[in-house]
């Protein structure tokens, strides 16, 4: 693993890092995002929106917003409203290709779900993605199959959430 993490909030010149690491995490699956939705999201809660450095190189960011429950925001859309909520809405976490599997995304998770409980929320939720239940259920998050989902997720998309 990289010698020199660090995890902070987003600046104006991350932006084009974190569309280029979207676009190659998503672009294959269609479930990529413009930019303009993806800044609204952060814009909407910047106190639950980071980087994560490696080497003073960008190598991921998560994007979290308050969120009612059991609600998300529309990929195809940005966010207008910025809501008031106990619950926090990870509404994506992606990791640079090349250092997947060395435990980034869940120092970044850490730092999220600390940010959560000091901030007072009580619940994280998100959609898994592309196959990505397994890794948020050995996080602590819990399906909820009930929750119908656009097709806008793609195929099997799971809503899901845990105490924070």
């Amino acid at each position: 693993m990289a010698s020199d993490v660090h995890i902070r909030r987003i600046t104006d010149d991350d932006w084009n890092g974190i569309v280029a690491l979207e676009a190659g995490a998503y672009t294959d699956s269609a479930l990529s995002e413009e930019r303009a939705a993806l800044e609204s999201r952060a814009r909407a809660s910047p106190a639950t929106c980071f980087v994560l450095e490696c080497d003073r190189r960008l190598a991921g960011y998560v994007l979290a917003l308050p969120y009612p429950m059991f609600r998300y925001p529309d990929p195809t859309r940005r966010e207008e409203i910025a809501f008031r909520s106990p619950n926090l809405h990870l509404h994506d976490l992606v990791i640079a290709e090349n250092l997947r599997g060395r435990g980034l995304a869940k120092r970044l998770l850490r730092h999220l779900t600390t940010t959560a409980g000091s901030r007072a929320h009580e619940r994280i939720s998100l959609i898994a993605v592309g196959g990505s239940e397994t890794f948020w259920s050995t996080n602590g998050y819990k399906a909820h199959h009930e929750v119908e989902l656009p097709s806008s997720y793609g195929p099997n998309a799971v809503y899901m959430s845990r105490a924070v």
